[in-house]
């Protein structure tokens, strides 16, 4: 149930199945576009499975939307965030919080979050192109690329090629907050030589 505040934006398997639809694509086609599993997009469609952030994002470019179409996020004026009243949301009701403390504009190729991780989040494990950096800031979380386990504390950063099968999770007793950037598109700005988001329905993605 959405605390006070929230406001639900969109499902995201009624979301994905419309759009696939429309692009006459299979799930096996849509996997083979998106670089996630088969099995994995069957349990998106269901709602069944929460994505991540960047495995939504990594749909989304599949079909060629930007995350907006699922989670219709405010366009800033500018590129001023203010800690006081920046928007919070999250993905079909999962524990991770994001802060979008990035902006959009044309050329821009740079995509920056807040996110808080509660203690015991595993993240699937993704691929994708472009590069990410991870930087810890409250907390401690391990990262996973290409088989290998990073323990990161506060201070600590990993920057890393999308490319490479990642993942991350909070082993901890206590919230992890991390700065996230990469040059993964996630939003699509209209005039910014991408595609404008549709209306969306109203269900499960949750702003705070």
């Amino acid at each position: 149930m959405p605390e006070a505040g929230e406001k639900p934006v969109g499902q995201i398997g009624h979301l994905i199945r419309k759009r696939r639809r429309a692009l006459h694509l299979t799930l096996q086609q849509l996997g083979e576009r998106s670089g996630v599993s088969f099995s994995y997009l069957s349990q998106l469609e269901r709602d069944n499975a929460t994505p991540t952030l960047g495995t939504l994002a990594q749909v989304a470019k599949a079909l060629g939307v930007g995350v907006d179409y699922f989670i219709a996020t405010p366009r800033p004026a500018d590129s001023v965030t203010r800690a006081a009243n920046r928007m919070r949301f999250s993905i079909n009701g999962s524990s991770i919080q994001y802060e979008r403390i990035g902006a959009e504009f044309p050329g821009n190729e740079l995509s920056a979050f807040l996110m808080h991780v509660p203690p015991g989040f595993r993240s699937e494990t993704v691929s994708h192109e472009g590069e990410e950096i991870v930087y810890v800031m409250d907390g401690e979380i391990v990262q996973v690329v290409d088989g290998t386990e990073f323990t990161l504390g506060v201070g600590d950063s990993l920057h890393y090629r999308g490319t490479s099968p990642h993942s991350y999770r909070n082993d901890g007793a206590d919230p992890a907050r991390i700065f996230w950037s990469g040059t993964l598109t996630l939003f699509h700005t209209p005039g910014a030589g991408a595609f404008s988001p549709p209306d969306n329905g109203t269900d499960k993605i949750r702003k705070t």
